[in-house]
């Protein structure tokens, strides 16, 4: 084998890698993040837990991720070790199908039907219709994932005959028959499997390297088994550099994959051997390795170390408490609510963005309750209320630094187009999240300067304030609402709602200041009012920002301050209609306190503020 030879395996072990990678990408995106959510929810029985790690690994083509993840779920606390057992049994066998995909660049004969079984033949074919798909896709991204998936496999194939040919000249190099001869030895050959396995951390990977050496006729079954049963407690690495730094029940999952792994391989080389002995030798193990015969190998043990195990899977649990035990006295702490954000669920992108999108969701709950438990304080005061206030809003910025973090950190992960929109719509809405409770507290700490002062409103100042706050309190249970629901339409109703929080605004300020005129009303609780008005209209801008930036994004523009503009020089017919049914659900009472009826006269008035302050609110959007 020369140089040119040597270059040729190593361009086609790049291709069959790469293949490998964009294949299981692309697999992982078309799902959407589907498939992780469908472990996280449906691994309450163990044997539904194995199925289930054999689906997803079959799938996502990686026995490696499969595990990483429930080492995630184990560290974040929806999962327990006795649910993560089945699903690390069930990505063994799950694995296989790699292998099984890459036996067909051992199809041989002369008939058409198995012609076309030959990746050579059909791989091509899959290319082309792959890049069609993936140049024609435009704004398609499933259909963009799939091209990505097709042109993944067929690099891989393409990789794997490329492998295949450039070793097949080893067959007659002495040197290289007698190092293949020296891994018959079951530990040599153990460790040349583990530590190329650990290597390139794939099983799957170095799996289908074996089969790709099979082409030289040289490989044979004594020594494949050894480097097979190598390759099963290699892939365990990965798992284990996961789990450094996570908590003990997570680095228990990651001691449950390598003992059922471990234990495995030692229990099925005893039998194996002690039979072989019995017999006085084998004689399959002299004849050389195919490409079926090694994925059948891999089959064989994996589907019989699940089959002999499952019975006894709590033990393993046990072992791995007693490897990793509690210390005397230790309390095991439950994982927080933001262990759930999880750095080892980036390399499932679409999964992390929706893990984001959940903690967005209680994010923006807890900023509404807050608010509404501030505008109950300003009611019926409550010292109760107002260290629960307090609780919830650290909680609120607890959030918004931890959710804030992830996302970047998941910017710079390969994201759908979907996505993309989605952790933009996250990032500029955690933060309005973060001010309206910041609101809710300056809300509560002027009723609790009302209260300890023992001070209180006119009845008609009462009056005005109780309306402006029910106003306040529905636009942000209509904000909330639109976000956690991802509707549209719903967000497109809360600008001209902020309008009228903006004439509610004005007027009660024009009233306080009437009233002060005329001696009715203090200057300490016309700021005190001032206070929480200008925190009212403040927290309905808030609501304009996230109802904003949801229509802005899935348009794919960014300029708010242009939508808001353009949106009220038109004057769009729903609009006004929106504009006035709410000016007369939230008109002021008569000055004088008689009957309203309809209002008339103040929604005039309102529509002219409405005009003249447009300019001023915008300046104070955030």
């Amino acid at each position: 084998m020369d140089i040119f030879g040597i270059l040729t395996m190593i361009g086609g072990l790049a291709m069959f890698l790469y293949g490998m990678d964009a294949m299981g990408d692309g697999l992982a995106k078309l799902s959407g993040g589907k498939l992780e959510q469908i472990l996280e929810k449906l691994t309450s029985k163990r044997i539904m837990a194995v199925l289930l790690g054999v689906f997803v690994t079959a799938v996502i083509q990686s026995s490696s991720a499969t595990t990483v993840m429930v080492v995630g779920f184990v560290n974040s606390g929806i999962m327990q070790l006795s649910q993560a057992v089945g699903i690390i049994m069930g990505a063994n066998i799950g694995t296989t199908v790699t292998a099984w995909l890459l036996s067909l660049t051992g199809v041989e004969g002369s008939s058409v039907i198995i012609q076309l079984l030959k990746p050579s033949s059909f791989s091509p074919v899959l290319a082309a219709v792959g890049i069609i798909m993936i140049m024609t896709a435009k704004d398609n991204n499933k259909k963009k994932d799939i091209g990505n998936i097709l042109v993944g496999f067929a690099i891989l194939m393409f990789g794997m005959e490329t492998m295949s040919g450039a070793v097949e000249p080893l067959a007659d190099n002495p040197q290289f028959t007698g190092l293949l001869t020296r891994f018959s030895n079951p530990i040599l050959g153990m460790l040349a499997g583990l530590i190329l396995t650990a290597v390139i951390q794939s099983s799957s990977a170095s799996v289908g390297i074996l089969q790709a050496l099979c082409a030289t006729g040289v490989v044979p079954y004594s020594a494949a088994v050894p480097i097979i049963m190598g390759q099963n407690i290699g892939t365990c690495a990965t798992t284990l550099i996961s789990s450094v730094g996570a908590s003990k029940n997570a680095r228990r999952a990651s001691m449950i994959h390598l003992y059922f792994n471990l234990i495995g391989t030692i229990v099925f080389l005893v039998i194996f051997y002690a039979i072989d002995a019995v017999l006085g030798g084998m004689e399959f193990l002299t004849e050389a390795a195919s490409p079926a015969g090694i994925a059948a190998i891999h089959s064989i043990f994996n589907i019989g170390a699940v089959i002999i195990f499952y019975p006894f899977s709590n033990l393993l649990v046990k072992l791995a408490e007693k490897t990793i035990p509690d210390k005397p006295g230790e309390v095991n702490k439950e994982p927080d609510e933001f262990a759930i954000l999880d750095e080892r669920f980036l390399e499932s992108p679409a999964f992390a963005m929706e893990l984001c999108r959940n903690a967005a969701d209680k994010m923006a709950l807890e900023a509404r309750d807050s608010l509404y438990l501030a505008l109950e304080n300003l009611k019926d005061y409550d010292q109760e209320k107002v260290d629960r206030i307090i609780r919830m809003e650290e909680d609120v910025d607890h959030y918004e630094d931890v959710l804030g973090t992830y996302l970047v950190k998941l910017n710079n992960c390969d994201l759908t187009q979907a996505d993309s929109r989605t952790l933009s719509i996250l990032l500029h809405c955690i933060n309005n999240f973060e001010r309206i409770s910041d609101h809710a507290v300056n809300i509560t700490d002027s009723a609790k300067e009302m209260h300890d002062k023992k001070l209180k409103f006119s009845n008609k100042a009462i009056q005005e304030m109780d309306i402006f706050a029910d106003a306040v309190h529905d636009i942000v249970g209509a904000a909330i609402d639109a976000f956690t629901a991802g509707d549209l339409e719903a967000a497109k109703l809360i600008e001209p709602f902020e309008q009228v929080i903006d004439g509610l605004n004005i007027e009660v300020k024009q009233r306080h200041i009437k009233r002060l005129r005329k001696g009715k009303c203090t200057i300490e609780l016309g700021l005190i009012l001032e206070d929480i008005i200008t925190n009212f209209e403040r927290v309905s801008d808030h609501c304009s920002n996230i109802a904003v930036c949801m229509i802005r994004v899935n348009e794919d523009g960014f300029d708010t301050h242009e939508y808001l503009d353009v949106l009220k020089e038109e004057q769009a017919p729903w609009f006004k209609d929106t504009f006035l049914t709410l000016s007369r659900k939230y008109a002021l009472p008569d000055k004088d306190n008689k009957d309203n009826k309809d209002n008339k006269d103040n929604k005039d008035n309102k529509d002219k503020d409405h005009k003249d302050k447009d300019k001023e609110s915008n300046k104070r959007k955030r």
